[in-house]
């Protein structure tokens, strides 16, 4: 068992009807049938929606997420449409608010491996293949791969696994043209996100996209390249054969499985609350992604 440790009661909001809730994002619609995509402060570890928030995490991701949907747009278009805040929306909407097209998504998780680690390198271990596909002796930990590849996963409801398909899965899911568009767009995305990301000292080692259609073009939705759907890893302290520095929750998932947090992960009690020094170090791992990656200030 798993999922939220407290559900959020959504904020309503005139002429906004709430759809969802994620475990980051609060999906509305709006009178005109685009979506109004709100991306909050929660904090997610090991498949539970944790009691206590990380400040500025939602405005962090949803401006790293613009900032990379204008870098990306040349080689695909995105679902934003507007960031201008709705009438009558919360004064904390502000920054962390897309209003965006209303697609129809794919079912896939669409993940970009350039190196070897997490549930890749679990697989590689046991069968020296990452969904389905064959890879060379003796990676290990952080190793480069040989070129990017494409491992899908299908999506799962919160409180659950993503489960890694192989990309025959894929064609026979959503039609073999679709799954040769998706492989092709995820990974001309990673490969020109990768060589910015290297160009600002950042090793961008795996990542996951979600796409949709509007009539026959493949689009790019959700969020993009932030620390939440990314591992960032800083290229001066990138040495394979070992758990790789990260800018992402890693303090968040090391303090829950320490002897601090008092807390086991096999039983099925939620986690307790976060203390003070694990909020602020994980605020400042994405202040500092995002400061690295754009080459501003955060404020």
């Amino acid at each position: 068992m798993s999922g939220f440790v407290e559900k959020p009661e959504p904020i309503q909001v005139p002429g906004l009807v709430h759809l969802h809730t994620g475990k980051v994002r609060e999906l509305y619609q709006n009178e005109a049938g685009d979506l109004v995509m709100v991306a909050s402060d929660r904090m997610s570890a090991y498949d539970w929606v944790l009691p206590t928030e990380i400040p500025d995490k939602g405005r962090i991701l949803t401006q790293l997420s613009l900032w990379w949907f204008d870098r990306l747009a040349d080689l695909v278009p995105n679902h934003v449409l507007s960031t201008e805040l709705p009438e009558g929306a919360p004064a904390d909407w502000a920054g962390r608010t897309l209003i965006c097209k209303s697609l129809r998504m794919v079912p896939v998780e669409c993940v970009a491996r350039g190196y070897l680690t997490g549930s890749g390198l679990a697989e590689y271990q046991e069968s020296r293949t990452v969904c389905g596909l064959a890879l060379p002796e003796g990676l290990v930990d952080g190793s480069e791969l040989p070129g990017p590849i494409f491992t899908p996963a299908t999506k799962a409801e919160v409180g659950e696994h993503d489960e890694n398909v192989s990309y025959e899965e894929v064609a026979r899911q959503v039609g073999a043209e679709t799954a040769a568009h998706l492989r092709q767009a995820t990974l001309a995305v990673y490969s020109r996100a990768r060589n910015i990301a290297h160009g600002r000292g950042i090793v961008l080692a795996d990542t996951k996209f979600e796409f949709g259609f509007e009539g026959d073009t493949l689009v790019l939705a959700d969020e993009v390249l932030t620390p939440d759907s990314s591992r960032f890893w800083p290229a001066d302290q990138w040495q394979p054969g070992r758990a790789q520095p990260s800018y992402d929750k890693q303090f968040v998932r090391d303090w829950l499985t320490g002897p601090e947090s008092g807390w086991d992960r096999r039983s099925e009690q939620p986690p307790p609350p976060l203390p003070e020094h694990v909020v602020e170090a994980t605020r400042a791992k994405y202040v500092e992604a995002y400061e690295r990656l754009t080459g501003g200030a955060w404020h």
